[in-house]
């Protein structure tokens, strides 16, 4: 089975546009952790769907929330994730030996820009994506 989270988190950090703006803090995490540094990019599969006689193939719908200390801030750094992962076709990771394909990634809710209620100085974009992976 693929590990959906370490295949987005590993892609991700790899991306010099997401590096620049958060370096390697994107989490695959709900809630944020605690002791996170803004700007960042948390993440959780949230659902999708599987093919039971093709186990190598996964397509997780994710939800990104794209954190800053002010909304323009959170807006540029969903806008980077946006430009990695919308319209993505075979981006290729490898963890362990084991190569792994992003094959597509569709945006399937665009970007919500929202203040944190607990925490008035954290912003974030909220966006989900389904994004189908293989690892054959």
């Amino acid at each position: 089975m693929v590990d959906s989270n370490r295949v987005i988190h590993d892609y991700l950090v790899a991306m010099p546009a997401i590096t620049a703006l958060v370096g390697a803090r994107v989490y695959a995490a709900n809630p944020l952790p605690a002791d996170a540094t803004l700007p960042c990019i948390s993440f959780f599969t949230r659902g999708g769907t599987s093919i039971p006689s093709v186990p190598q193939i996964v397509v997780p719908s994710v939800q990104f929330s794209c954190w800053a200390d002010d909304p323009i801030e959170a807006r540029k750094v969903y806008r980077a994730l946006y430009d990695e992962l919308n319209g993505l076709y075979d981006g290729q990771v490898t963890i362990d030996g084991t190569d792994y394909w992003i094959m597509r990634a569709i945006e399937e809710v665009q970007g919500q820009d929202i203040q944190d209620t607990d925490i008035p100085a954290y912003w974030k974009v909220l966006t989900f994506y389904a994004i189908t992976i293989r690892n054959f």
